[in-house]
C-alpha cells in the first residue's frame, strides 16, 4: 500500500542493507541515488509543454486554427505511448497547416505561461553553473520564446522546425530534426553528452518520450504539475508536482 508518495515493503527481498546494517527498500534506495544525481547534474534537460509551460503548444495552435478537439486528441495518444510520435505530429499538422502569420499571432496574442516554480528552479540551476536545455516535440519558435524567458540561449533548444512556403503558407517540419520522433529526446541528450562531455544528465517532462529518454539520461524526473500521464506516474521512480520539490532538494546540499 503506498500512502503520500512513500511505497510500503513487506517481504525481505524487498530490501537491502545500508552501511549501517538497517533495511532500506531497494526502491527507496534508487530514489536517494537519483536525487544524488540530480544535486550533482552537470546538465539539466526539461521537455516544455505540460512541464516547463502549462499548455501543450500544438493544442494551443490547433485551438487558434479552429481544429481544437481533434488535435487534442491525438496529443493525448502520442503522449501516453500508444502511436509514434512522427505519426501523431505528421496527422496532427496535417490537421492544423498553420501559416507562419498564425504562428507568429499566436506566441503575440496567446504567450505561453510558464509553470509555477520554473523560472526559479531554472535560475536556482543557473547559479549552481549547470547547463539547462529545452528538449521538446513542439515547435522552436514557441520554445525559443519560452527559452528567452528563461535566460536559456537559443544554441540550448533543442526542438521540431515548422517549414513555410514563400507566402507564409504551412510546407510540413523538418522531419530530419531528432526530436521529431519516438527516441529522438534520446538521441539529443546522447549529442549532448558527446559535445560536452557531461557526465550526468537529468531528464525532466511529462511524457512517455520523456520517460524514454533515460537512459542516455542519468535519471528522469516525472512531473505532473500540469497534467498527470498514468504511465509515466505509474513507471517513473521519482515523480513531483511542483518545482519547489526540486528546489528544495538543491537547498540541501
Amino acid at each position: 500500500m503506498a500512502q503520500d508518495g512513500v511505497q510500503y515493503f513487506h517481504s525481505e527481498k524487498d530490501f537491502i542493507l545500508s552501511p549501517h546494517s538497517k533495511k532500506v527498500p531497494k526502491r527507496m534506495a534508487s530514489l536517494l541515488e537519483m536525487k544524488e544525481i540530480f544535486r550533482s547534474a552537470d546538465a539539466v534537460c526539461f521537455d516544455v509543454d505540460s512541464t516547463v509551460i502549462k499548455e501543450e503548444g500544438i493544442d494551443e495552435l490547433a485551438k487558434f486554427c479552429g481544429v481544437g478537439d481533434a488535435v487534442a486528441e491525438m496529443t493525448r495518444r502520442a503522449m501516453g505511448g500508444t502511436v509514434t510520435f512522427k505519426a501523431a505530429l505528421t496527422a496532427r499538422l496535417g490537421l492544423i497547416r498553420p501559416s507562419y502569420e498564425q504562428v507568429q499571432k499566436l506566441i503575440s496574442d496567446n504567450p505561453p505561461q510558464l509553470t509555477p516554480g520554473i523560472r526559479e528552479l531554472v535560475s536556482r540551476l543557473h547559479q549552481r553553473g549547470v547547463q539547462v536545455f529545452l528538449v521538446s516535440g513542439g515547435f522552436q519558435s514557441i520554445v525559443e520564446h519560452v527559452a528567452s524567458q528563461l535566460n536559456i540561449p537559443t544554441a540550448n533548444v533543442f526542438a521540431n522546425r515548422l517549414k513555410f512556403y514563400f507566402n507564409g503558407e504551412y510546407a510540413g517540419f523538418d522531419e530530419t530534426q531528432p526530436t521529431a520522433e519516438s527516441g529522438g529526446k534520446g538521441k539529443v541528450i546522447t549529442h549532448l553528452k558527446e559535445q560536452f562531455h557531461f557526465k550526468k544528465v537529468v531528464m525532466i517532462g511529462d511524457g512517455a518520450t520523456d520517460m524514454e529518454a533515460c537512459p542516455p539520461a542519468d535519471c528522469f524526473i516525472g512531473f505532473g504539475g500540469n497534467v498527470i500521464r498514468k504511465q509515466v506516474k505509474e513507471k517513473a521512480k521519482w515523480y513531483i508536482t511542483h518545482f519547489d520539490e526540486l528546489l528544495k532538494e538543491l537547498e540541501e546540499r
